[in-house]
């Protein structure tokens, strides 16, 4: 299964499951969003999401993922590109990155 079939299922389970998300473009991609803020999407293949900038150090270290580059040579420090093996941890960061932006959007909205 490719990154872009495994996001689509996780991305419709977690559209049924969770009234606060909703869909947009960005990046030439479909993700997802909440409060309206972008979290996941599939760019190229792989998994895009936001998570702090600590923790995709983190996943940089292990050797799970790399900064997001948009394109214009300038990485993202708070958006990380993942390739999951399966749907499960493809829901596990896009629900890490959907608790993330949450956090974000209570405490600036």
């Amino acid at each position: 299964m490719t990154v872009e079939q495994l996001f689509d299922e996780v991305a419709a389970s977690l559209l049924d499951e969770d009234p606060s998300i909703g869909q947009g473009r960005m990046f030439n991609a479909v993700g997802l969003k909440t409060g309206g803020k972008f979290f996941a999407m599939v760019v190229k293949d792989e998994l895009v999401v936001k998570l702090p900038a600590d923790r995709i150090d983190e996943l940089i270290g292990d050797g799970e993922g790399r900064r997001f580059d948009p394109g214009h040579g300038r990485l993202m420090k708070e958006w990380a590109t993942l390739r999951p093996a399966d749907e499960e941890s493809c829901r596990v960061y896009a629900v890490e990155a959907r608790d993330f932006v949450a956090s974000l959007v209570k405490t600036t909205g």
